[in-house]
C-alpha cells in the first residue's frame, strides 16, 4: 500500500462514507476485534475528536475572517485619511509645494506636459 499524503484534506464525499460505515457498524451487534484501533470504542472516539476538531476549526475560521474584516476596514480607513491628509497639505501649502512632495504628491512644476500627437493624414 502506498504512503498516504496526510498533508491534505479528505474529500467531503469520503467522509461522509466513513461516518455512513461508522453508522452501519453500530448496527453490527456480533462485531469484535482484536485491533486496537478498529474497536468501536476507539472508532467512536476518533468520531468524536473529529467533529470536536472540525468544530474548532469552524469557530476559529469566524474569528479569523472576523479579524481580516476588521484589518481591511481599518486599512481603508487609514488610506481615506492619508488621502484627506494630502488634499489638506495640497490646499494649505499648495499643489507646487515642498510640503507636498514630501507627503508624496508631485509638484505641479515637475509633471510632464502632455504633447499633442500629430494627426496623420491617409494617402489615396
Amino acid at each position: 500500500m502506498p504512503t498516504q499524503d496526510m498533508t491534505r484534506r479528505l474529500r467531503p464525499q469520503l467522509i461522509s462514507q466513513d461516518i455512513n460505515s461508522l453508522h452501519g457498524l453500530q448496527t453490527i451487534s456480533t462485531y469484535n476485534t482484536t485491533r486496537a484501533n478498529a474497536s468501536v470504542a476507539d472508532l467512536q472516539q476518533a468520531y468524536q475528536v473529529m467533529l470536536t476538531q472540525r468544530q474548532a476549526e469552524t469557530e476559529k475560521l469566524a474569528l479569523y475572517r472576523a479579524a481580516a474584516d476588521a484589518a481591511r476596514l481599518a486599512e481603508w480607513e487609514f488610506h481615506n485619511a492619508i488621502l484627506t491628509m494630502k488634499e489638506v497639505v495640497r490646499g494649505q501649502y499648495g499643489t507646487d509645494s515642498d510640503q507636498a512632495q514630501a507627503v508624496g504628491l508631485k509638484k505641479k512644476s515637475e509633471r510632464k506636459r502632455p504633447n499633442r500627437k500629430k494627426s496623420v493624414t491617409v494617402a489615396s
